[in-house]
């Protein structure tokens, strides 16, 4: 490989991303946007779930075990109903997810020790919200409840009760659960993923088009310089991108960095150089710039959004899924950057997933490169 034919290919190319105000545009503004846009929209978190209440006891221990639940960060009451067909109006129109009613006899039932039934109904259309709203008032009916339990035996006996299991939970990595921490480090990786194949899927189909690919091919220009000569420019690019969303994470969504950011951009490098090998392959395959940026976007969002792990666990997957997400790098890229994020961990954990991504890297290039040979026969 020539590194003087490799210089002049990569300035060839540094030239037309300064004269393409689009090409800017898509590398660095689109990103930025996009982080900004995920990063404030979606979100797992389920807190504030609207209630509707209907009291038909309207005691102390009713107002009591509904203090319970609006006083807590996971319930607010909307309003107070009378009727099963409030009820349904109310959940019918989203203006309450779950609806808490208490019976009649409610304070005799709990005086008397009997068992006492309160329903709670949920709107099941989310199922995410819904399974997550029923946990949240299994576990505050369940405390209230050993509440009661306790001070009946402390009254009957005069003496104090303890629980005889005391769990004192811990989550390491993210203590407050707050689902941004780990959203964040993998939409960098899935922008990532799709800008620097849309980027480089349009380099070699241009060519074509514009009609200087035969300029190019009457050179002595190899088909290694020319793919490398391309990439090397917007490498950097993405590079850049990367550190603007660093930036942004730490800065504006305030998500921890633990790990060595010196390894987390060498990942990147080399996640980068094998996606944007990627989008160079489909550029040399189809050689047409809007066949091509249509392909990048379906071979690269659908796959690293769905299958890499960044929403959906893979491990709930169908098993002939799971083997398929093997071949997904955003799934290695994102273990990589959950892992140096969160949990400060380098290659002696995540060698593995190191390798891998280096692999895909390799073999993508090896392709792009072997695509072109083709079509320069």
């Amino acid at each position: 490989m020539n590194l003087r034919r490799l210089a002049a290919v990569a300035k060839k190319e540094c030239l037309h991303i300064l004269r393409d105000p689009r090409s800017l545009y898509i590398s660095i503004a689109l990103p930025m946007m996009l982080l900004l846009l995920y990063g404030y929209a979606l979100t797992l978190d389920v807190d504030r779930v609207p209630m509707v209440i209907w009291d038909q006891s309207e005691t102390t221990e009713s107002r009591e075990l509904i203090s319970r639940f609006t006083g807590s960060r996971y319930f607010t009451a909307q309003s107070f109903v009378s009727s099963y067909k409030e009820i349904e109006h109310s959940i019918d129109t989203r203006q309450a997810l779950a609806a808490l009613i208490i019976p009649t006899e409610f304070a005799q039932l709990l005086g008397g020790g009997e068992p006492t039934p309160v329903q709670l109904i949920v709107d099941g259309t989310d199922a995410n919200t819904a399974t997550l709203a029923l946990g949240y008032a299994q576990v505050v009916a369940l405390i209230y409840s050993q509440e009661i339990i306790l001070q009946k035996v402390r009254q009957l006996r005069g003496q104090v009760l303890t629980v005889p299991l005391d769990v004192r939970a811990r989550a390491w990595f993210n203590p407050d659960l707050e689902s941004k921490n780990y959203i964040i480090p993998g939409l960098i990786a899935v922008i990532m993923m799709v800008i620097s194949a849309l980027l480089t899927s349009l380099t070699v189909a241009r060519e074509w088009e514009t009609g200087t690919m035969e300029q190019l091919i009457s050179t002595p220009v190899k088909g290694p310089e020319l793919i490398t000569g391309k990439l090397i420019p917007y490498i950097f690019l993405g590079l850049l991108d990367v550190l603007l969303a660093v930036l942004m994470g730490e800065y504006l969504f305030h998500v921890p960095l633990r790990g060595n950011v010196a390894l987390l951009f060498t990942m990147a490098t080399v996640f980068l150089a094998g996606s944007m090998s990627l989008g160079m392959m489909i550029s040399i395959v189809t050689k047409s710039q809007m066949v091509a940026s249509q392909a990048a976007i379906v071979v690269t969002f659908l796959p690293s959004f769905l299958l890499s792990g960044f929403i959906f666990a893979i491990s709930n997957m169908p098993t002939v899924i799971q083997w398929g997400t093997y071949l997904i790098p955003a799934r290695y890229f994102i273990t990589l950057l959950k892992g140096i994020y969160l949990k400060g961990i380098g290659l002696e954990v995540l060698a593995l997933e190191a390798v891998l991504l280096v692999l895909f890297g390799v073999i993508v290039v090896l392709l792009a490169n072997y695509k072109f040979k083709r079509k320069l026969v």
